[in-house]
């Protein structure tokens, strides 16, 4: 399988690799974004709505400042100019999402949006022109509003639609698009049926919409990758995977107590999505089921909050990724307590999160449990980055230190523990509306000023850094220790 050829000729190239200062050869490196969070031209053009629109709009309260993504960076109309800012990079991949919205304005195959089409491919060409690669996410978390009035992800049925929206995909771009993940972390949009106000579509159904939720998500995306598999991979020769959000995990004290928070702490957050997918034996996690099932016959349930798989979708969803996809930004410190309303995936976890903190180490500590937990699949970090709130500007050295000391950490991995990378891209490529943050959170590379018309772009001292990182396909060696 495709899966075995990526790992075998990682392993090959990090065999050659000496040097643990230097990216190992066909390593792509780039900078990430989001359609909703970037794209703007909210109504344009045939567009639909999506969830995040209308809760904005219906609810502005829920986001910050009144702000949303009705032109957000404007890239509807700016793309070539941000695939000039990818190449000043000296980026080889972009990862961006496609909204569903804008291709399929009702959600279903019915009406077919072509200016939609037409906008994607128009950027996918020129990304190709520009030597850069397209990573195309499907879903980052902007379903159409139209599937939301059914239910959106707890129906099962959604599973379908996303098959069908796939398909057109597949059929429009798959002759340039290599590099595919069907889902952009699972654990926090499927919180919007879990919780009010925080991620659309605000559905208050905690500790049971959001493993709903889950279940029809998971079956969607093995349903994806066997569409590919069975009927565009001999022809389009692409990769699909999933991108999963694991933060660092590490224990407030050494107690055996705490020890085991760290591993519950790991299977409730990164588990619950990747075990399915890419464990030996398939299913959720044994822990999972074990607690989720025993709150609720507590709770006088007359069957469990956790949904379950029969044993044909077990083995249908087992192995179906190609690669395993990773964002990461912080360390959680963690103890065992109870914590969360009652019920809630946070309180079925039996975790206490008592700090956040920027580790490095952690990240490559997590690199390394990615790749021994699930053994066999080459790993994409898809975003990594560092928030700036409440203070910006150009000169961003603290997110050059970030990036610096996080590099290093990922080259430790790949070159002296030997994890199966294949690819980094940075958080961001410019800022943007950041969710329910709207602009008051920078992760850009590029500032963006929101209040001017042109929402012009002006480059970081980052990217000065970044730009001299990926040009060498190596971080200084003087920051190594």
């Amino acid at each position: 399988m495709l899966k075995l050829i990526l790992l075998a000729t990682v392993l090959a190239v990090a065999a050659a690799q000496t040097a643990v200062n230097q990216f190992p050869e066909g390593f792509l490196l780039g900078a990430a974004t989001a359609a909703y969070q970037i794209e703007g031209g909210w109504n344009e053009d045939g567009k639909g709505e999506n969830i995040w629109d209308h809760m904005l709009h219906e609810h502005p309260e829920y986001g910050t400042n009144g702000n949303n993504g009705d032109v957000a960076c404007d890239s509807y109309h700016k793309y070539q100019e941000d695939v000039q800012m990818l190449k000043a990079l000296n980026a080889n991949v972009y990862r961006f999402s496609i909204s569903w919205a804008r291709i399929l304005p009702t959600g279903d195959v019915d009406v077919i949006n072509q200016p939609g089409i037409e906008y994607y491919n128009n950027l996918i060409n020129e990304l190709l022109a520009n030597g850069i690669q397209p990573m195309v996410t499907m879903y980052h978390w902007d379903l159409p509003q139209a599937l939301q009035y059914i239910g959106g992800w707890p129906n099962p049925l959604l599973a379908d639609y996303f098959v069908e929206y796939a398909r057109v995909l597949f059929e429009n771009f798959g002759d340039r698009v290599k590099w595919w993940i069907t889902f952009n972390e699972p654990a926090s949009f499927t919180g919007g049926y879990g919780s009010s106000g925080l991620q659309a579509p605000s559905q208050n159904a905690s500790g049971i919409g959001d493993y709903l939720a889950t279940h029809t998500v998971l079956r969607a995306h093995g349903l994806v990758y066997h569409l590919y598999d069975e009927q565009y991979r001999a022809t389009q020769n692409g990769s699909v995977g999933i991108t999963l959000n694991i933060a660092g995990t590490e224990p407030l004290t050494n107690s055996t107590e705490d020890l085991e928070a760290v591993e519950r702490s790991l299977q409730f957050e990164a588990g619950h999505y990747a075990h399915p997918i890419f464990s030996q034996d398939g299913d959720y996690p044994a822990i999972m089921r074990e607690r989720v099932d025993a709150n609720s016959a507590a709770e006088g349930r007359p069957r469990s909050r956790l949904p379950t798989f029969t044993q044909e979708e077990i083995a249908y969803l087992r192995g179906s990724s190609d690669f395993f996809g990773v964002n990461h930004y912080y360390t959680n410190i963690v103890t065992s307590g109870e914590s969360g309303i009652s019920p809630s995936k946070t309180r079925d976890s039996g975790i206490v999160s008592t700090a956040i903190r920027p580790y490095p180490w952690a990240f490559r500590n997590i690199l390394n449990w990615i790749a021994n937990e699930y053994p066999g699949y080459p790993i994409i970090v898809t975003e990594n980055g560092f928030a700036a709130l409440g203070y910006g500007g150009l000169n961003d050295t603290y997110r050059i230190i970030y990036y610096r000391a996080y590099l290093t950490a990922l080259l430790q991995a790949v070159n002296t523990d030997g994890v199966p990378l294949i690819g980094y891209t940075a958080w961001s490529l410019m800022d943007n509306l950041e969710w329910n943050s709207g602009f008051t959170v920078k992760y850009g590379l590029y500032e963006v000023d929101f209040d001017s018309p042109n929402r012009t772009r002006t480059p970081k001292d980052s990217v000065a850094f970044l730009s001299q990182v990926y040009g060498s396909r190596e971080v200084p060696q003087d920051y190594f220790y």
